[in-house]
């Protein structure tokens, strides 16, 4: 009887252990949603989205390398299936590739499995023929995309759901004219713009040219978008303003906007431990400018702590520290100084 219930406890303890040790796999974070950078640069990403007509591929292709542009491609399944040498041309440039979906549905209407098959479709198509991956970077068909898209797409190991600020609508088959003033009038620094392959948007090819040149009149570079994502975050405008949504935490916020913690919660006069809650508006406070470069001073005969530092609207204890000059302040001639501001 005892030995019976020895080996019922040791059952029972092997199946919790079990229990207690079981971990689900962890999610990967939801993809980030870009529509353009925030940079104070002079960058824009041009990018081109491809469906299963690719017809003026080569004609973007041409005047790319001509202006020693390299440009963002988000290519659909389809498309790779269509005009395997055209998405090989596009590789073979230097271009980036990214994933558009394998048949251009609307992800918001299909469930996480059925996104991931339309992801995974692609990558596999487009690694076939060119060995590079689309990975990390999506577009959604459409523009259509809701959170639980954006968790998809993350799980699927796409980090980044790539929109844009200037769309040409050049699908429209609206003219090159339309299409280039459209681009250069609402160009700001970071823009991603949006045009097409395919047969539709026969005023592309057309304007691609014109709208660089004006673009490189205007002061601007190009990028692809992952070499635009690189770029650091512009301070934001002072007092802007921030409402908290649910699963916010400072240190998020913070990161939004390229902030510290403390500066944002010394801002909001929010103590330790940062609670904040939903709805709270807080303000994001400005980048603190990085302190002036210091200059460098000569000693000369005659000069002292306090003289030089009176030249320099600087303190004595502010040149002694940036030195390391122990009390009594002693100063050689010769001698090189940093002399903060």
């Amino acid at each position: 009887m005892y030995s019976k219930l020895l080996k019922i406890a040791a059952a029972f303890l092997l199946i919790l252990f079990a229990a207690l040790s079981f971990s689900p796999p962890a999610e990967a974070a939801s993809s980030k949603f870009i529509s353009k950078a925030t940079t104070s640069s002079k960058v824009v990403a041009l990018t081109f989205d491809d469906g299963s007509d690719g017809t003026n591929i080569q004609k973007i292709l041409n005047t790319l390398s001509a202006n020693k542009i390299k440009a963002t491609f988000f290519l659909t399944g389809s498309g790779a299936n269509n005009h395997p040498q055209a998405i090989k041309n596009i590789a073979s440039s230097g271009h980036q590739l990214a994933n558009h979906s394998y048949s251009h549905p609307d992800f918001t209407k299909l469930s996480a499995s059925q996104i991931k098959t339309e992801l995974d479709k692609t990558e596999a198509a487009v690694k076939k023929i060119t060995g590079k991956s689309t990975k990390p970077l999506f577009r959604a068909p459409f523009g259509a995309s809701n959170s639980a898209v954006l968790a998809a797409v993350g799980n699927a190991g796409y980090t980044h759901t790539i929109q844009w600020n200037i769309d040409t609508l050049d699908w429209k088959g609206v003219s090159s004219t339309a299409i280039t003033n459209k681009v250069v009038n609402n160009i700001v620094p970071g823009s991603i713009v949006l045009m097409h392959t395919g047969a539709g948007a026969s005023g592309t090819p057309g304007a691609l040219q014109g709208m660089i040149t004006k673009l490189k009149a205007k002061g601007y570079s190009f990028v692809t978008v992952s070499q635009l994502l690189k770029l650091p975050s512009a301070p934001p405008p002072a007092g802007t303003k921030y409402t908290v949504k649910a699963g916010d935490t400072l240190y998020s916020i913070a990161k939004r906007y390229n902030v510290t913690v403390n500066a944002l919660a010394s801002a909001n006069k929010i103590s330790s431990p940062y609670i904040i809650r939903v709805g709270q508006v807080l303000i994001i406070p400005a980048k603190a400018a990085p302190p002036a470069a210091s200059v460098k001073y000569t000693v000369k005969a005659g000069d002292t702590l306090y003289s030089i530092a009176k030249k320099h609207n600087s303190t004595v204890a502010k040149i002694a520290a940036a030195n390391k000059i122990p009390s009594p302040y002693i100063i050689k001639v010769g001698q090189v100084l940093a002399i903060p501001k």
